[in-house]
C-alpha cells in the first residue's frame, strides 16, 4: 500500500491526473500533492480534443453548463483537412467523429470505396456519408433535440490555460493538496527509486510514488531516471509551431480546420470569443521567421500588429511511461503532433489504465511491463494514423512535401500493410481487424483518410454509376432530415451560458 503520491507539474496533464487518481482512491488513505512552479509556464496552446474529454467530464459528474463557459469552450464535430491532396475533387476532406446514425450510412461508404477501388464509377468521397459532416458544414452543435434517438459523439475546443485553471479548482475541491514551489533537485534511494524532491527553499518532499507532469523537460522520467526516449522524427518531421489569435466571426464553426501550407499545416480552432490559429512546421525546412511570415499571410494579417508565440516540440515517447516508482504523463511522456488533437486523450488513457492496474496488483509493480507495452502500443498506433496524413498526401510544391510523400521508408509494418491492402483493392476493414488496431482508430477513420485523399485507380466501369447516384440521393435526404434535429452552434453555446 502507498500513502503519498506527489505530482510534479500542473497544467491539464497534472491536474487531470490528480482528479482521476483522487476519484479512484477517494476511500483510501492516499494523500495526493501536486507541486507547481511559479517559474515554469504551461504550453497552453492545444485547444482541441477527441470525444474522450466528454467521457472524462461525465465520469467526474461535471456538466457542460459548468465547465464549457468557464473555458470559452465550443463543440467539435470533427476536422476538415484542406490542401493536403492535389487530386481533383479531393482537395479537402472531413474526418468525422462517430454517431449512431453511421450504422445506417457507413456500410454504403465502405461498399462504395471498395467498388471505387475496383474501378467502378461510384461516389466514394467521405463528405457524402456522415451526419457529422453535415453538422459541421452548417455550423450546428452536435447536441440533438431531446426527441432525436441517436447519440452523436463530439469533442471540444477550449482555452487550454482556462481549462488547466478549472481542473485545478476541481482537483483541490476533491482533496488534492496544491503546493507552489520550484524543484531544484531529485534524490534517488539505494535501489534507484525516487526518494524525495528538493525545493528551492531546501524543503525535502518525500512520497511513495511520483508522477512526472513536468512537460517537455521530463525532470523525473528522463533527466533523473534516464528513461530512454524514442523519437518519431524519422516519420513526423514537424518540431515547431507558431501561434496567434484572430477575432471570432458572426458564425462559430463546430469543427477544427487543418490546412496544409508550404512547410507544414495551419490549425484554426473556434472558441467562443476568438479563433486560435497556429502553424506546425519542420525547422529543418523552414525558419521561425519564415513560418511566422507564412502564417500571417495565410491569415491575411501580414502587416497586423498581433503578437505570436513560438514553440518547440519534442515528438516521440518514452520507452517506459511507468518506470520504477514514477508514472510519466503529458508532454513528459511523449507528444504526437497536434494534428488529430490526441494529447488529452493519451493522458486520460495512461492514467486511467495505470490506476486500474496499480490497484489490481495491490499497489505493486506487478503489471508494470504489460502496462508499458499497452500504452506504447497506443502511442505508436496513434502515430501511424497521423503519419498517414503525410504519406497519402500528393503535394510536391516544396522540399518538405516531397520528403513527406516519398516512398514510406521508416513507417511501421502495420502501416505498410494497410497501404498495400488499399492499393491492391483489398478489404481494408478486414485488414484493420486482422491487426487489431481498431482500438487506436476505427475502420471508418481509415477509410476516410484513404478515400478522402483520393487514392483511387482510374475508372474502368460505369455499370454501378446510375444505381449509386440514386442511393446517394436517398442517403443525402436521410442525413438532411437528421440534421434538422440540431440547432445553431452559437445559439446552443449561448444557452449553456444562461443555464
Amino acid at each position: 500500500m502507498i500513502n503519498d503520491i506527489v505530482i510534479l507539474g500542473g497544467g491539464s496533464a497534472g491536474w487531470m491526473t490528480a482528479m482521476i487518481m483522487a476519484r479512484a482512491w477517494a476511500k483510501k488513505p492516499i494523500r495526493i500533492t501536486l507541486l507547481e512552479s511559479s517559474e515554469v509556464g504551461i504550453i497552453g496552446v492545444g485547444e482541441g480534443s477527441t470525444p474522450a474529454l466528454r467521457n472524462f467530464f461525465d465520469i467526474m459528474n461535471i456538466p457542460e453548463t459548468e465547465w464549457m463557459p468557464a473555458c470559452n469552450a465550443t463543440y467539435k464535430c470533427g476536422i476538415t483537412f484542406s490542401g493536403w491532396s492535389t487530386r481533383p475533387g479531393f482537395e479537402s476532406y472531413y474526418h468525422p467523429f462517430p454517431s449512431m446514425v453511421d450504422s445506417h450510412t457507413l456500410p454504403m461508404f465502405i461498399r462504395n470505396a471498395q467498388q471505387r477501388l475496383a474501378g467502378e464509377a461510384v461516389e466514394a468521397h467521405p463528405k457524402h456519408f456522415f451526419l457529422s459532416q453535415r453538422l459541421a458544414e452548417k455550423s450546428l452543435a452536435p447536441k440533438a433535440q431531446h426527441h432525436f434517438p441517436f447519440d452523436t459523439q463530439y469533442g471540444y475546443h477550449f482555452d487550454a490555460v482556462l481549462l488547466g485553471q478549472f481542473l485545478k479548482t476541481k482537483a483541490v475541491a476533491m482533496g488534492v493538496q496544491h503546493r507552489v514551489c520550484h524543484v531544484q533537485d531529485v534524490v534517488l534511494d539505494a535501489r534507484g527509486n525516487i526518494q524525495h524532491l528538493v525545493s528551492d527553499a531546501g524543503e525535502l518532499l518525500a512520497a511513495d510514488f511520483f508522477v512526472d507532469a513536468s512537460g517537455f523537460a521530463g525532470i523525473l522520467s528522463q533527466k533523473t531516471l534516464a528513461t530512454p526516449f524514442v523519437s518519431y522524427g524519422n516519420v513526423l518531421f514537424n518540431d515547431a509551431a507558431v501561434a496567434m489569435p484572430t477575432a471570432m466571426e458572426s458564425i462559430i464553426p463546430s469543427q477544427t480546420f487543418a490546412t496544409a501550407l508550404r512547410n507544414g499545416w495551419a490549425w484554426k480552432i473556434p472558441l467562443t470569443e476568438r479563433f486560435g490559429n497556429g502553424y506546425v512546421y519542420s525547422s529543418t525546412f523552414c525558419s521561425a521567421d519564415d513560418a511566422e511570415r507564412e502564417l500571417r499571410e495565410h491569415l491575411g494579417l501580414a502587416d497586423a500588429d498581433v503578437p505570436v508565440r513560438h514553440l518547440k516540440m519534442k515528438v516521440g515517447r518514452v520507452t517506459q511511461p511507468w518506470h520504477r516508482n514514477c508514472l510519466t504523463v503529458g508532454l513528459a511522456q511523449g507528444f504526437i503532433e497536434p494534428l488529430e488533437a490526441t494529447a488529452l486523450f493519451l493522458i486520460q488513457q495512461t492514467v486511467a489504465i495505470f490506476v486500474e492496474l496499480f490497484e489490481q496488483s495491490g499497489f505493486t509493480d506487478q503489471h508494470q511491463a504489460s502496462f508499458n507495452q499497452r500504452i506504447n502500443d497506443q502511442f505508436d498506433g496513434t502515430r501511424d494514423y497521423i503519419v498517414t496524413h503525410y504519406k497519402t498526401g500528393s503535394r510536391n510544391d516544396s522540399d518538405y512535401w516531397r520528403a513527406n510523400t516519398a516512398d514510406p521508408d521508416g513507417v511501421s509494418e502495420s502501416l505498410r500493410a494497410l497501404y498495400q491492402c488499399w492499393k491492391r483493392g483489398g478489404n481494408l476493414a478486414a485488414e484493420v481487424k486482422r491487426q487489431a488496431i481498431e482500438k487506436y482508430y476505427p475502420v471508418a477513420s481509415w477509410y476516410c483518410i484513404f478515400a478522402g485523399m483520393g487514392i483511387f485507380p482510374p475508372v474502368r466501369s460505369s455499370n454501378a454509376a446510375a444505381k449509386s447516384r440514386l442511393e446517394l440521393q436517398q442517403l443525402d435526404d436521410f442525413i438532411a432530415r437528421c440534421a434538422l434535429n440540431f440547432d445553431d452552434h452559437r445559439a446552443v453555446l449561448a444557452q449553456l451560458r444562461k443555464a
